[in-house]
């Protein structure tokens, strides 16, 4: 016989003795603990101000009170579980264990682990219990959500329940009793280990050696049995309902195998459990562990047959062979919760007989569109937008411009626009100092605009826009760009009244080489957070890990901190509950720059809608190629509504939420949670409205479920011939896969519609395993939200789909770029472009459903090989049908495919426009040019700019250039007539013009860098 706890003494001690500690050593553990608090502080304090300064401190508190309560519940419920099994079996140990081999053994773990036992006791369930507090509280939007939830007034197909409760109680429910599963389950095992160790539970001795429990330890053991079984039994009954969001091969939702078998099959495994549960139950009062031993076989074996075997056995045998009749009522069930969870239940489908064959004056009925096509890419177009309007090497601009449209002259016109946003990469090295980073280069300066569908000078954009200070054709603004996607680094700004400003404001000669600026001299804004005080100081200088902040004069009583200055990043955090789209824009609004971020509120609890991944179906060119259009990151949805219109001021980065969706109730849930977050959308003035616009990422997820949505008969969409895909972006070089083409933003006039649109739009090509690609559909919505303050134009996020028929050969982005690619002419003339020190680049591919057909228009730039490089508008590629047209203008391009008559101007008819402002070429960045020099603000030093195109040589490359193109067709003609000495004499002009363009090129090369 042992005894179950008899710690020894530890030796050499006497009892109460103990070591004495150093002075030094507790001052300093004093010390890091003052210094980890106070970074702590500094962390926590600064999001207050932050918070605070922009008006959603509800946001932040609501935020972390929910998490702080969350936690704590997590934190007593799991570590008070395991805590209070931990001694209720230590307490309830046998004083004497049996004498047995395996007690003895257990003898010399008991007096190992007795010294620590307490420790053990209280610091395990602590640590397991913090664990399980941060798990709790990262689900503070789900509870939030449960306890606000609003009805959606919709039913599902199966259990006849309001949406409500899959969206919101569901998930609340699962992470319940998940989590109290996981609790049992370990308190379960802490006594387990407890009774085993100090002899309350035995493995070992034979039939005659006693009870292998004691009562006390069966009693808590069949106890936690119990709960585990009615936990389980739980967790089977919501299963019942959660098969109805899951993901199946052919579709998502409940099939007729999981309506008929295994949703009973759960139920019955619900019942086990909970028969089970009162076996253990009986046991804790009877002491006979066989009857629940067997109950628990049974749950196993009912488990795999019931809820394994008796499933595979219906789906195989009944309803894989007759699979389209079984499933049709459920796979139609998929097809209207997905139409109506991704808001595609209104689109407006219609066919489209289209035309492939050109006539005369076909686009007569269409002039509205074809003035209005857009030649000038925004994704290509930023070099040249930095080359001309940069002006200092200080400012950039974005690598993919925007989209929008302004009223100019009365008349509303396609416009690519950027920010001039502030770049501290572009200063020399011994001009990046903390005074200059921090308190001098505090904000970029103006927007430039530019026509749409007109060429400038050169193949340059017609700016009407630009400039520093700037000037052109839009109402007066504030120009200044405090808040800017690139905007990085803090800033501090702002100054005692009478002091000389230090803040770079814009360069200018007159001025003595630059104009300085103190923020909120003017008008008293608020930017950012007060840093005037010392404790701010403090806090901000180990926030930044700058002690500058602490030491600076430039840092005073007026002074504000400008941080986390990314429109982006700061609508996400007083926004948490959002999906931001990847596409932040900008646009001149009622005499302020702001920013336009667009909001989803999504779900992946929509019963039978089918779950799609954001970041494949909004993957295209744009968000693999480019750095100012984010990836939305990886998550399952199947439910999206753009709920939220959010801007951004670049002046004083104020934050401004507009709840544009007031229909979907998972935003009216969180302004349930947040009620002074949102603004009604009657807030909305008529400018900003102008300017609000159909998103990318909410168009780029609907048109990848019209792939297969499109498709409303549920025996036709199990069958899946008519799927489509989205095509593959075939401007895109090289080998390997592509990414997809992206949308492209233009005004057009969808057919049936009354008046051109500004629209989005995409098309799609056949789907399956087959490289044939042609036409199958065209897919545009209606992107204007209308300009009346505090009303949505009711034509708004119309969808309208043009089905071609199935027989149909019109050619799709990808045949029609190889028709480009290949065709002699077209071939012959971009290689003359490419010649010498120049490159080719093929611009976005437009699609517009004009003339009765489908038109492509693609803009032909072109760009120096190395040294300075940006791209010029050279050419415009026209195909429709099987006829292409290829000219220095797209008006001369469309009527060379329509019978020498298209029927309509073009935006650019009349040849190259010439801009309403001014550019500036003599600007690039210091490492790049040679030649004037201007002088740098933060310094007082020169910083280098370049020479002048030389417009001599640029006449004569063009000129070089048609007579070569002529020269070209007059071979071919020639040829085709068997006139072989017209033809020599053809081949001899051209090889005379491309000598010309060569030497032309090389004067180019000499003028400009």
């Amino acid at each position: 016989m042992s005894f179950a706890a008899a710690p020894k003494r530890p030796a050499g001690r006497e009892a109460g003795s103990h070591r004495r500690r150093s002075p030094l050593g507790i001052a300093v553990a004093v010390v890091a603990a003052l210094v980890l608090l106070l970074f702590l502080l500094a962390q926590f304090w600064t999001e207050v101000l932050w918070f605070t300064q922009l008006g959603f401190e509800d946001v932040l508190w609501t935020e972390w009170g929910t998490r702080a309560a969350l936690f704590v519940g997590g934190f007593l419920v799991m570590g008070g579980l395991v805590f209070l099994s931990l001694s209720l079996a230590y307490r309830s140990r046998p004083i004497y264990a049996p004498s047995t081999p395996e007690q003895a053994t257990l003898d010399q773990y008991r007096e190992a682990i007795e010294p620590l036992r307490k420790v053990v006791t209280i610091a395990g369930p602590a640590l397991i219990g913090f664990f399980a507090g941060a798990a709790a509280s990262s689900q503070w939007s789900t509870v939030l959500l449960a306890l606000n939830s609003v009805p959606f007034g919709t039913k599902d197909p199966q259990w006849g329940l309001d949406i409500s409760f899959f969206v919101f109680t569901l998930p609340v429910l699962r992470f319940a009793v998940g989590f109290l599963m996981a609790a049992v389950v370990i308190a379960g095992i802490g006594a387990l280990a407890t009774h085993y160790l100090y002899g309350g539970l035995r493995i070992g001795g034979g039939p005659g050696s006693g009870p292998r429990t004691t009562q006390a330890a069966r009693v808590q053991l069949s106890v936690t049995a119990a709960v585990l079984m009615l936990l389980i039994g739980a967790n089977y009954w919501l299963d019942r309902y959660s098969l109805l969001t899951t993901t199946g091969d052919k579709f998502d939702g409940a099939s007729y195998a999981d309506v008929n078998a295994v949703i009973p099959s759960k139920a019955i495994l619900t019942g086990v459990a909970i028969l089970v549960a009162l076996l253990f139950v009986v046991t804790a009062i009877r002491g006979n562990w066989r009857m629940p031993a067997i109950g628990v076989g049974l749950m196993v074996v009912s488990a795999i047959a019931i809820g394994g075997i008796y499933p595979a056995v219906v789906q195989r045998f009944q309803v894989n062979p007759n699979a389209q009749e079984f499933e049709a009522e459920y796979i139609q069930r998929n097809i209207d919760a997905t139409k109506t969870a991704f808001g595609l239940d209104g689109v407006e489908a219609s066919n489209y007989d289209a035309k492939t064959q050109a006539e005369a004056g076909a686009l007569r009925a269409d002039a509205d569109t074809t003035a209005s096509i857009r030649l000038l890419d925004p994704q290509i177009v930023s070099p040249t937008f930095r080359q001309l309007q940069q002006n200092k090497q200080y400012y950039n601009f974005q690598e993919t411009l925007s989209v929008d449209r302004y009223m100019i002259d009365g008349q509303s016109r396609d416009t690519v626009i950027a920010v001039r946003e502030l770049n501290l990469e572009g200063l020399g090295a011994s001009q990046r100092n903390w005074v200059n980073d921090h308190t001098v280069y505090t904000h970029g300066y103006g927007v430039v605009a530019a026509y749409g569908n007109q060429i400038g000078p050169g193949g340059q954009p017609a700016f009407y826009e630009g400039d520093i200070p700037s000037v052109g054709s839009l109402p007066e603004y504030e120009p200044r760009i405090y808040f800017s996607p690139d905007s990085t680094q803090y800033s501090i700004v702002g100054a005692p009244d009478g002091t000389k400003p230090w803040e770079f404001d814009y360069p200018d000669d007159e001025a003595g080489g630059q104009v300085n600026n103190t923020f909120g001299a003017e008008d008293g804004a608020v930017a950012g957070p007060s840093v005037g005080s010392f404790g701010n100081k403090l806090l901000y200088a180990l926030k930044f890990g700058s002690e500058q902040i602490l030491f600076s004069d430039r840092v005073t009583d007026e002074s504000q901190i400008l941080y986390d200055r990314s429109p982006r990043d700061r609508v996400a955090k007083v926004a948490p509950y959002l999906t931001l789209d990847g596409k932040v824009y900008p646009a001149v609004v009622d005499g302020r720059v702001k920013w336009i971020v667009d909001g989803y509120t999504t779900t992946n609890s929509y019963p039978y809608s089918a779950s799609r991944p954001l970041d494949e179906a909004t993957q295209d060119t744009l968000t693999v190629n480019s750095q100012s259009v984010a990836a939305l990151a990886p998550q399952q949805v199947n439910y999206i509504r753009n709920s939220v219109k959010a801007t951004v001021d670049a002046y004083d980065g104020s934050v401004d939420l507009y709840a544009w969706d007031t229909e979907d109730p998972i935003l009216q849930a969180w302004d349930n949670v947040f009620p002074t977050s949102l603004k009604p959308i009657s807030e909305i003035s008529g400018d900003l409205m102008s300017h609000l616009r159909y998103p990318e990422d909410m168009f780029k997820v609907q048109r990848a479920l019209l792939t297969s949505y499109h498709v409303d008969d549920a025996r036709e969409f199990f069958s899946g011939q008519d799927f489509w895909n989205v095509p593959r972006d075939p401007t895109v070089r090289g080998t390997g896969t592509k990414p997809y083409q992206p949308p492209y933003y233009l005004t057009l006039q969808m057919p049936g519609q009354e008046d051109p649109a500004f629209s989005l739009m995409t098309t799609f090509i056949p789907g399956g395993n087959s490289d044939r690609e042609i036409l199958t559909g065209f897919l545009a919505v209606d992107a204007e939200a209308g300009s009346t303050a505090g009303v949505k134009a009711e034509s708004y996020g119309k969808l309208r789909l043009l089905e071609l028929p199935r027989n149909a050969t019109v050619p799709g982005p990808g045949q029609v770029q190889n028709t480009f690619d290949s065709d002699p002419t077209v071939s012959n003339e971009l290689n003359i472009l490419s010649r010498g020190n120049s490159t080719v680049i093929h611009g976005n591919l437009l699609t517009l459903p004009v003339g009765g057909g489908l038109l492509y228009v693609q803009p032909v730039y072109v760009q120096a090989s190395e040294g300075t490089k940006f791209p010029l508008l050279r050419k415009v590629l026209v195909s429709f049908g099987d006829q292409v047209g290829f000219a220095d203008t797209l008006d001369e391009a469309l009527n060379q495919v329509f019978g020498g008559e298209s029927g309509a101007n073009a935006g650019d008819a009349g040849g190259e426009v010439l801009p309403e402002i001014p550019t500036d070429e003599t600007v690039t960045p210091p490492d790049e040019g040679t030649g004037d020099t201007g002088t740098d603000p933060g310094t007082g030093t020169t910083t280098p700019g370049t020479g002048t195109e030389n417009p001599e040589a640029r006449a004569q490359l063009d000129q070089a250039l048609q007579a070569a193109n002529q020269a070209i067709k007059d071979g071919q003609t020639a040829l085709a007539d068997g006139d072989f000495a017209a033809y020599g004499e053809a081949q001899e002009r051209l090889q005379s013009a491309l000598e010309t363009a060569i030497a032309a090129e090389e004067s180019l090369g000499t003028a400009t860098p």
